[in-house]
């Protein structure tokens, strides 16, 4: 079903940018054919943090759908892709058994990196960066497993820009409204969208929009970098993408706060168009 939100309209959001203490980089699109209704160094690379850990996601989904994988297949973690930020396999031992399944909800509902670290391994880091390439993220990387520090100098190995993140955003919202195989099929983009709907960062996107708005997201945190990508109300009549993409921050409360009031400004936008 195809969103009702026809025309995008420009939006001005200069007001929003200038309070963030860093360099944003912004798409917001509705699932229309229409321009973005903001591209905002959309096509410049920044760090990718956890963002791209969606396309970790969109690569586990793909091997759903070729028969290569199944949610229930259990693979062992590895001593090295323990590391911290990992709320859910923290303190378990190398070598414990874990569902795929199970993997990437930790993966995104929390961002449990020793899970991502562990999917990275068990399909292969070039096979992610293949699912990047189909999906038409060609200026987006990923170089490196996560780890417990990244010096500056590696924050450029995995790599996304605004465009690329929204493209493959809209392609998983696009295969499961209208029913057609896309990155994936209709039936992983709907299940992709549903573990992004338990995504428990409320404090970027979320927290601009208004109470109770359904949103498919990931976040991503690391020095200087402040991110959030999402699909706003999937499963509405409206939906819309809005990938939003820092560097430099300064200052991390600012930068949260800044991209809560691009969401508002944004969503009342995209929402008075309808």
């Amino acid at each position: 079903m195809p969103s009702r939100l026809q025309a995008s309209p420009s939006i001005n959001l200069a007001a929003c940018i200038d309070a963030i203490p860093g360099l944003t980089g912004v798409v917001a699109r509705t699932m229309g054919d229409d321009p973005p209704a903001v591209a905002l160094r959309a096509n410049e690379r920044f760090a990718a943090a956890s963002v791209i850990k969606l396309a970790i996601m969109a690569t586990v989904f793909r091997a759903y759908d070729a028969g290569t994988a199944h949610p229930s297949d259990e693979i062992p973690t590895r001593a090295e892709d323990l590391i911290g930020g990992s709320d859910v396999l923290d303190g378990t031992t190398p070598g414990r058994l874990w569902r795929l399944d199970a993997l990437v909800d930790a993966m995104i509902r929390v961002s449990d990196n020793a899970a991502a670290n562990t999917l990275i391994t068990a399909f292969g880091m070039s096979t992610v960066n293949t699912t990047m390439q189909v999906a038409g993220m060609s200026s987006s990387r990923l170089g490196r497993h996560f780890a417990d520090v990244v010096p500056a100098w590696k924050r450029s190995e995995n790599v996304v820009t605004p465009h690329d993140v929204a493209t493959l955003l809209y392609a998983i919202e696009r295969g499961s409204r209208e029913g057609i195989p896309t990155i994936a099929s209709p039936r992983s983009c709907r299940a992709m969208i549903e573990v992004m709907l338990g995504n428990d960062d409320a404090t970027k996107i979320v927290r601009g929009l208004p109470r109770g708005t359904p949103c498919a997201h990931k976040t991503g945190e690391i020095d200087g970098v402040r991110n959030d990508a999402a699909i706003v109300d999937p499963f509405g009549d409206n939906p819309y993408i809005l990938v939003v993409l820092t560097r430099e921050l300064t200052n991390y409360s600012a930068g949260n706060a800044g991209i809560a009031a691009i969401a508002h400004r944004v969503d009342a936008v995209l929402r008075a168009s309808a």
